[in-house]
């Protein structure tokens, strides 16, 4: 993880980077502090000395990208709020806007090279510009707040902040401009658009300002995904072993061990299904609702049981095919917060409609799973 920045003590907020070191080690450390890797020195401004941030990643840097995208810690990725530049910006250079986590720093700031720019980063919890946007930390009060406490005016000369799109649902440029005085004007969608952006004097073409969300921007998001599932995953395998325990004979770990070889490629099939076939198919699968997409994906992993044939009756069957479509439902509900399909009112609608199912189908897969045990036959 990297380290979060601390503020120099300066009459003024401005942001460094590190944590307590030693002597300076070179002319661009300050005494007691020491850099993180993506700052590379101090670009002094009206206001007090600006970090300035490399615009090629390092080693470290796509390190803890890596471990982002998996979700190892993702919500510590953070860098301080406040004022950096990219380049030898002057006081006639666009200000950019974006959020305190590191991944979208990152992106942007690599976008940037050879581009000399302001980069306002504002306090969102760690959070992505679009999340944080619809949490109103990527808004118009700390928006504001920052342009305050780092006196951008006195660094540059025009009075125009390039705000990405998707910061809109929190950032209003008529507020913005009436408390303030800076203009807002709207950035592409994608920080690989900012130097035709740029060049085209902050005009947005119409590519510009369409979301997609193609294959690889959808499977981008399964690692992390699986990785956040896998803590609760490991609880409910556990249950299952010890539900599939359960007989004639009150409990058995023998029946718990052999039962439990089928019940959980059941679970994991499922769990698959829902976090990699529907990203993966989702143009394609029908119906609007992630949660019917879900269950359409789910039915491949049904296929499961053709592996167990005669070894399991029909009961237990019923019990894994439940299972299996309840948590690809339910899985598949994860990226209705990530997708362009889905609004936030359309969210809500779908957790009321499936959430309901998903538990009435896992009730009853847990109840035909122990009625199966007293049946006999079967496992």
């Amino acid at each position: 993880m990297e380290k979060l920045a601390i503020p120099i003590i300066q009459p003024q907020e401005v942001s460094c980077c590190g944590g307590p070191g030693g002597p300076p080690a070179g002319p661009h450390e300050r005494p007691g502090y020491q850099l993180c890797p993506y700052v590379m020195d101090f670009v002094e401004s009206p206001t007090g000395p600006v970090p300035r941030l490399a615009s090629s990643l390092n080693w470290r840097d796509r390190l803890g990208t890596v471990r982002a995208r998996l979700g190892l810690r993702r919500n510590n990725y953070r860098v301080a709020p406040g004022l950096y530049c990219v380049g030898q910006p002057d006081r006639q250079s666009p200000v950019l806007v974006t959020a305190n986590y590191k991944l979208t720093l990152d992106t942007l700031r690599k976008n940037l090279r050879g581009i000399p720019a302001w980069i306002l980063v504002l306090d969102t919890r760690g959070i992505n510009v679009w999340c944080a946007a619809a949490h109103q930390t990527f808004g118009t009060a700390e928006l504001v707040k920052r342009l305050t406490l780092c006196r951008l005016e006195q660094v540059v000369e025009h009075r125009r902040l390039i705000v990405p799109q998707l910061g809109a649902a929190g950032v209003s440029a008529p507020r913005t401009r009436k408390q303030s005085g800076f203009e807002v004007v709207w950035g592409p969608l994608r920080a690989g658009d900012l130097p035709g952006f740029l060049a085209n004097d902050s005009r947005a073409g119409g590519p510009m300002r369409q979301l997609t969300f193609t294959l690889g921007e959808r499977l981008v998001l399964v690692p992390v995904e699986l990785t956040l599932a896998l803590k609760p995953a490991l609880l409910v395998l556990a249950a299952i072993f010890l539900w599939s325990g359960l007989g004639p004979g009150l409990f058995s770990l023998t029946a718990a061990w052999s039962r439990w070889l089928v019940a959980a490629p059941a679970f994991l099939a499922g769990l698959l299904a829902g976090a990699v076939l529907v990203p993966l198919f989702l143009p394609w699968l029908p119906f609007r609702a992630f949660y019917r997409k879900g269950l359409v994906a789910g039915l491949p992993a049904v296929g499961l049981l053709w592996w167990f044939g005669a070894a399991i009756s029909g009961t237990e069957s019923a019990a894994l095919a439940l299972i299996c479509l309840a948590v690809s439902s339910y899985a598949a509900m994860n990226f209705t917060g990530a997708t362009p399909y889905a609004s936030p009112s359309g969210v809500e609608k779908e957790m009321r409609q499936g959430i309901p199912l998903q538990a009435l189908m896992g009730l009853a897969a847990l109840v035909f799973w122990l009625l199966a045990a007293f049946q006999g036959g079967g496992l």
